[in-house]
């Protein structure tokens, strides 16, 4: 019955540790997940946003928002937003675009010039993004990992 309520979307705080380490583990099972004091770090920090959705005491979803200086663009920030999970048996109600449009409000706040992402290619949440108005066509995204590439675990991310 809690699915159906209307989530509150807030900035997730140290107070939320546990909630963002179970929702890392939905998204990266595989993979080792920082402690509470780390994540404490993290949510203390200006240039970083994990904003969350909360139904009936429950943090059900979450992403993070990361703002970078930069030289180009007179100056301008941007944004990178990663760790886009929704809980599966929250997806699909439009939980997710909310905390995204929240996210793109802090980083237009910012006078971020542009807010990106990458997605993986067996997610599902490709078709979410775009809805959302990102666009691949100007850019490929690529990378160079340190650890392995995380498997592939179904639609656990944006496509809510």
């Amino acid at each position: 019955m809690a699915q159906h309520l209307i989530p509150t979307i807030r900035k997730l705080t140290a107070r939320d540790a546990d909630a963002v380490i179970h929702l890392s583990h939905v998204l990266n099972p595989d993979v080792d997940i920082a402690d509470a004091a780390h994540f404490a770090q993290m949510a203390a920090r200006d240039d970083l946003t994990v904003m969350g959705a909360e139904i009936d005491k429950q943090i059900v979803a979450m992403a993070t928002l990361h703002i970078l200086p930069n030289m180009g663009n007179g100056g301008r920030p941007f944004g990178v937003i990663e760790n886009v999970v929704t809980l599966p048996q929250f997806q699909r109600r439009g939980i997710m675009r909310a905390v995204m449009q929240q996210l793109h409000d802090i980083g237009w706040q910012a006078n971020a010039y542009k807010i990106m992402l990458m997605t993986g290619r067996d997610t599902g949440a490709k078709a979410f993004y775009e809805k959302l108005g990102y666009s691949g066509a100007q850019k490929h995204g690529m990378q160079i990992r340190r650890v392995p590439a995380r498997k592939p675990h179904g639609m656990v991310g944006g496509a809510t």
